[in-house]
């Protein structure tokens, strides 16, 4: 009788947790706001190779595997059943931004590429960060030179003619002293 009393609780309390209301107004957790006013955390998933159209551009037809392992990197999917054909996939999700996946193959014959097939949407370099970027400036942005006008009506700096002399001309400063730089030199041997 007392196990069934101590475990009560236990039930009592997972029972609870099972029942979840589902309102029609509720959203389901898609990146979406979930009861309206949480945001939950997604983590960010990359997986594969970024190549963009300046990448892919400077790869021809007829280069070794070396040198397209060296422009493209080295591919995420190589099958041993299918030694001549090379698999760059690409696949991004990342919280604030919309989802990208993109596939590109590399075709070889014997040792030279045969052909690559990209996709038409293969992104600049330019592009492929602006689309990954979340970062929003603010409407607000620092100004980091002057005009020509403004340069003109600031002030002349000031020149004075009693200014103190550099402290190389003058030497150490009065009432300052320096032990020697060779010891033997102070040490009186």
């Amino acid at each position: 009788m007392r196990p069934l009393l101590a475990s009560l609780p236990l039930i009592a309390l997972l029972g609870g947790c099972s029942y979840m209301p589902s309102w029609p107004s509720m959203p389901t957790i898609t990146g979406e706001k979930v009861l309206g006013f949480v945001t939950p955390y997604r983590v960010e998933v990359v997986q594969g190779n970024v190549l963009t159209k300046e990448m892919v551009a400077r790869v021809k037809p007829g280069m070794p595997k070396a040198q397209v392992r060296d422009l493209l990197g080295s591919p995420l999917l190589t099958d041993i059943f299918h030694e001549s054909r090379w698999d760059y996939p690409f696949t991004i999700r990342r919280q604030g931004t919309a989802p990208q996946q993109r596939l590109v193959i590399a075709e070889f014959d014997g040792d030279k590429l045969k052909t690559l097939t990209a996709p038409d949407d293969l992104p600049t370099e330019n592009e492929f960060v602006a689309s990954v970027n979340t970062f929003k400036p603010g409407s607000k942005q620092p100004k980091l030179e002057l005009t020509e006008a403004e340069r003109s009506a600031l002030p002349p700096p000031k020149h004075s003619a009693d200014a103190a002399p550099t402290a190389a001309a003058e030497g150490p400063a009065p009432g300052r002293t320096y032990p020697p730089l060779d010891a033997k030199v102070g040490s009186g041997t």
